[in-house]
C-alpha cells in the first residue's frame, strides 16, 4: 500500500477515535498509575513516567512525520539534547556546530564536561573542518541546520557519509525546519532532534522536546533514559502537540511564504545592512538549501527565520521601539511574529570571543515570521525601518 501523505499522517496517526466512547478527539490520560490484572500483567502501562497512552500517541505521530519508527519525547528541547548526550560514556568526544543554540553550548560546556565528556565546536559548513576535528574517541556529530541565528547550513548527506566512514553517529537539530520542511533521516542522519516548543507546538503555549530515530538499539537507550531520568512530557502537553501537528504543514508553509516576501523586502531596504535568508539567491548556501530543504511535495522551502543587521545600535533600538506586530521575545515558530536580539538574548551565555568569531553582532535582529497577513507584516517593518 502506498505510504500516506504528510497531512494525512499528521491528522490520523496517534489520533484514532476513542474505543470506549467513539470520541473523535482522543481523551487525555492524566493517570499517574494503571491497574494491573495481576502482578506484572497490565494493558501496556503501569506508571506514567515509564509510559503513558497520550504520550505514546504523540510519539507515534511525530515519528511518522519524520518517516521514522521511534519517537521519544521529553519535557524540553534541552532535556532531549541532554538525554542524547547521556548515551555517551566518560571520555567520549562530540563535535558540535559552532553556531549552535546558546542553551546547547551552555549544557555542553558548563554541565556535561564536568561528567567527563569532551566537546569541540566546529564550523559544520566545512566538511574538511569536521574531518580535521575527528578524534579516535569521537562518537557523535551534532549539528543544527539552518543554525540559530545566522542561518548557516550543513550538508547532511555529506556529513552522514563522513560519519559512516568513521563509525560516528550523526544527530541533526531540525527545529528550524520542522518535519514538514526537512527530513534528515532520509539524508543519512541517525537521529533527529526537535525543540517541539517551536513549530511542532506552533502556538507559544508549551515547552517540549523530541528525539526521532530508526535505530532500535539507540531508541531503546533513549526510552531507558527517558524513564530513568524522568524528564517526561506531561499528558496534557502531548495532547496539545497532537492538536498542533494536525496543522503543522499548513502553518510551516505559510510561515515560509511570508518569510520569503519579508526577506526580499528587507534586501531592498537601505536601512537593513545585511539580510540573511537561505531563500535569497545571494545566500552563500542557497543551492544547498534548495537541495535538502524540501516540503512533502518536493518543493524547496526555506523556513520562517530571517536575520538582518541594522546600520547601528541606535537604529536597532529605534526599530525595536517602533515595531508593532513583532513581539520582542525569545523562542520562535509560533503563529505570531517575534523578534529578538540574539547577541543579548538567545546567545547571552556564549562567550563574546566566540560570538565575534561567528560574526554575531549586537546590531543583528532575528525575525520569527508568523502566519499573519504578509502585507501587514511588511507595512509594519517598513514603518519601523524609517529613519
Amino acid at each position: 500500500m502506498k505510504k500516506k501523505g504528510f497531512q494525512t499522517r499528521a491528522i490520523h496517526i496517534g489520533n484514532d477515535p476513542d474505543i470506549s466512547t467513539g470520541a473523535v478527539t482522543p481523551p487525555i490520560h492524566f493517570s499517574s498509575t494503571f491497574k494491573q490484572d495481576s502482578v506484572g500483567v497490565h494493558q501496556g502501562f503501569d506508571y506514567s513516567r515509564a509510559g503513558n497512552p497520550t504520550r505514546k500517541r504523540f510519539e507515534n505521530n511525530i515519528a511518522s512525520l519524520e518517516g521514522a519508527r521511534f519517537g521519544v519525547s521529553f519535557a524540553s528541547g534541552m532535556a532531549a539534547i541532554t538525554a542524547l548526550f547521556q548515551t555517551l560514556n566518560n571520555g567520549d568526544h562530540v563535535i558540535i556546530g559552532r553556531n549552535v543554540y546558546g542553551g546547547t553550548y551552555r549544557m555542553a560546556v558548563e554541565v556535561l564536561t564536568n561528567h567527563g565528556f569532551e566537546f569541540d565546536f566546529v564550523d559544520t559548513r566545512s566538511i574538511q573542518k569536521i574531518k580535521s576535528a575527528i578524534k579516535t574517541n569521537t562518537k557523535w556529530i551534532f549539528a543544527e541546520t539552518p543554525t540559530n541565528p545566522l542561518l548557516e547550513l550543513c550538508d547532511i548527506q555529506a556529513i552522514s557519509d563522513l560519519c559512516l566512514d568513521n563509525n560516528i553517529k550523526l544527530a541533526i537539530d531540525n527545529t528550524f525546519m520542522s518535519p514538514y520542511g526537512q527530513n534528515p533521516l532520509k539524508l543519512g542522519a541517525d537521529v533527529v532532534m526537535h525543540s517541539a516548543t517551536k513549530f511542532i507546538g506552533g502556538h507559544s503555549d508549551l515547552v517540549a522536546g523530541v528525539l526521532i530515530t530508526n535505530n532500535s538499539s539507540l531508541a531503546e537507550q533513549l526510552y531507558f533514559i527517558q524513564k530513568s531520568g524522568g524528564a517526561i512530557l506531561s499528558p496534557f502537553d502531548c495532547w496539545m502537540l497532537l492538536r498542533s501537528t494536525k496543522t503543522l504543514g499548513l502553518r510551516v508553509q505559510k510561515h515560509s511564504d511570508n518569510a520569503m516576501e519579508i526577506a526580499k523586502m528587507l534586501q531592498d531596504s537601505s536601512n537593513a545592512k545585511v539580510v540573511v535568508y537561505p531563500g535569497l539567491d545571494n545566500h552563500s548556501q542557497h543551492a544547498l538549501a534548495s537541495k535538502q530543504q524540501k516540503n512533502p511535495k518536493g518543493e524547496s522551502i526555506y523556513g520562517s527565520m530571517v536575520s538582518f543587521e541594522c546600520n547601528s545600535l541606535q537604529s536597532r533600538d529605534k526599530f525595536l521601539s517602533k515595531i508593532k506586530l513583532f513581539t520582542l521575545a525569545e523562542s520562535l515558530g509560533g503563529v505570531e511574529s517575534l523578534i529578538c536580539v540574539p547577541y543579548d538574548m538567545t546567545h547571552a551565555s556564549v562567550p563574546q570571543d566566540l560570538k565575534n568569531s561567528m560574526g554575531l553582532s549586537q546590531e543583528l535582529l532575528r525575525l520569527s515570521v508568523g502566519i499573519e497577513d504578509s502585507e501587514d507584516l511588511i507595512v509594519d517593518i517598513a514603518q519601523a525601518l524609517e529613519e
